[in-house]
């Protein structure tokens, strides 16, 4: 290691990554190597872990840097310099929360109700008032669907009432529990 090792960039967290990939190289090291001389420096860096944050674009967490820059044999204001350079890019990377607009409502005009699906296909499109959304026989469609949806969860609730209140017994006879005693006589 006669060369400086390269510095650490702070705008964005590719190149970040970019130059942890060149301070690997720099130090000449492989991955089972760099775990044992994190280990030697009192931190934790999984081989594993190391080459997955180095095959990434996305910024390491910080004590992961610590280790890997620590393994890699920086110290004092070298290794600092690391860290500083992850927290400013990581300061940067806050989303700032972008103004939402709000839809304004559109006023949709209430249809009668149309007594069957059979019939609401035999309503021409045509025929719905001006400014309608959508057709008359549409709306009656989803209302039928919602209809047949809170049937169904209805039937469902109910299958599973009973089938728990049977189970437990509340609504069977059984003879034998009723001919059986408890007490303690001797």
């Amino acid at each position: 290691m006669t060369t400086a090792p390269p510095t650490p960039p702070d705008t964005d967290a590719a190149a970040f990554v970019a130059a942890l990939r060149r301070l690997k190289v720099w130090s000449g090291l492989s991955y089972r190597r760099l775990e044992r001389q994190a280990a030697d420096a009192g931190h934790s860096l999984p081989y594993s872990t190391a080459a997955t944050m180095l095959g990434r674009e996305r910024l390491p967490r910080e004590e992961l840097v610590a280790a890997f820059v620590a393994a890699c044999g920086l110290r004092g204001d070298e290794a600092e310099a690391w860290l500083d350079a992850r927290t400013d890019i990581a300061c940067r990377l806050v989303p700032v929360p972008v103004p939402v607009p709000v839809p304004v409502p559109v006023p949709v005009p209430v249809c009668a109700p149309v007594p069957s699906p059979a019939l609401a296909e035999a309503v021409p499109v045509d025929a719905t008032p001006a400014g309608s959304a959508r057709p008359v026989a549409a709306q009656a469609r989803a209302r039928s669907w919602r209809t047949r949806w809170a049937l169904a969860g209805a039937a469902a609730l109910v299958t599973a009432l009973l089938g728990g209140a049977t189970a437990s017994g509340v609504l069977t006879d059984d003879e034998e529990v009723l001919r059986t005693s408890t007490s303690v006589r001797l």
